[in-house]
């Protein structure tokens, strides 16, 4: 078992209010800045919950496939992935959309297929939104 910590500070109120998040037990990200403009409207040089939850999401989609793709006997070389998590105000999150471009020697478009939707099935953070947002997979060859 593994615990991860992050930390925000939080000032004002949720429209005019701003705050920063810290990742605590990497301590890679220190007091980046965080507000409601940059989470409904443009990010202006913050970041926001989504773009936190895009990241994790990309990167344990793609230690995922990485594992699928060399379980198979075809691992990749190279896997470019990115997540869009679309936030809609009033709502809450609604969808996290996969896009993956995989180099991997040997594998064949039926392969492509099935690895890659066992890993969106398959990945921890997939798992977690699964009940409450609809996940998306653009798979192709890069």
């Amino acid at each position: 078992m593994t615990d991860r910590t992050a930390s925000t500070v939080w000032t004002g109120t949720l429209f005019e209010g701003s705050g920063t998040v810290t990742f605590a037990s990497s301590g890679l990200v220190h007091d980046a800045a965080v507000s409601w403009p940059a989470r409904a409207e443009a990010p202006d040089g913050k970041t926001s919950p989504e773009e936190l939850i895009a990241a994790a999401h990309s990167s344990c989609y793609s230690m995922a496939l990485s594992k699928q793709l060399a379980d198979r006997g075809t691992p990749a070389e190279k896997l470019e992935t990115s997540v869009t998590v679309t936030f809609v105000p009033g709502t809450g999150i609604t969808r996290s959309a996969i896009t993956v471009r995989v180099a991997a020697p040997g594998l064949d478009d039926a392969g492509l297929a099935e690895t890659t939707s066992a890993a969106k099935d398959g990945c921890p953070v997939s798992q977690a939104l699964a009940d409450s947002v609809e996940i998306t997979l653009d798979a192709a060859f890069a």
